[in-house]
């Protein structure tokens, strides 16, 4: 109840102010509670450029899956110089990844949708929950724009998977406010998407784009179904 309380509270809270002025607000009140994970799209770009500007005190995290493209690591050197500020990377455990890959192939994701999301599980779901143990607040860079089911995000969310809430301060940002805010503020941005990827993850799992289909058209395309998540931001 009383974090249900705090949820409405922050809801409420933004309608009057900047979702970057209520976090500032949180992270005088619980310190060192706050978690931002990144997966150096632009959104989280933009985040995190505001957050440094602010002068918060937050964690940085970001989830080393062994499959990203070499473009995302350059991006990681690259922000730490340019932004000053340093990541930590967090990794799936070897044993429980090995195991998967002994049993399962090192490409069994491309066989079935239950592969791909134990895949995901490994490399991205329980790293990241050892990143948000004990963290109270998780800040994300969704946007209700990405995807349908997106599209009923709030500010101020319970998370149940990971036990906590989830502030989405860019969730009414539109691309372009956030290609202006990207290109005005010189802020690094992974050269993939001037090639047509909208969003990057792991490169067997993501392609660029056509023109027409949907931005997370090049996640997990041979799937066939509507909404493609990893899991991280489901209640699954």
């Amino acid at each position: 109840m009383k974090d249900q309380l705090l949820i409405q509270k922050l809801n409420d809270s933004i309608q009057e102010k900047d979702p970057f002025e209520v976090i500032a607000e949180i992270q005088m009140e619980y310190k060192n509670d706050v978690v931002f994970t990144s997966s150096l799209g632009i959104e989280d770009q933009v985040v995190l450029d505001l957050l440094i500007k602010n002068k918060y005190d937050f964690k940085l995290i970001t989830l080393d899956t062994g499959r990203l493209y070499n473009e995302t690591y350059n991006l990681i050197e690259k922000s730490e110089r340019v932004l000053k500020k340093k990541f930590e990377i967090y990794f799936p455990h070897f044993e429980t990844l090995e195991s998967f890959i002994k049993e399962k192939g090192i490409n069994s994701f491309y066989d079935s949708i239950e592969n791909r999301k134990e895949c995901c599980r490994i490399r991205k779901i329980l790293p990241l929950g050892r990143a948000l143990h004990r963290a109270k607040f998780w800040v994300t860079g969704l946007r209700r724009e990405q995807d349908l089911s997106r599209s009923e995000i709030q500010f101020a969310e319970w998370d149940e998977k990971f036990n906590l809430i989830k502030l989405n301060p860019l969730l009414n940002w539109t691309e372009e406010k956030v290609w202006n805010h990207i290109k005005i503020n010189n802020i690094p941005y992974n050269p993939l998407h001037d090639q047509g990827f909208p969003s990057i993850g792991c490169a067997p799992c993501t392609r660029a784009i056509l023109p027409g289909e949907s931005i997370r058209a090049g996640r997990w395309w041979w799937e066939n179904q509507n909404q493609k998540e990893c899991g991280l931001h489901t209640k699954e």
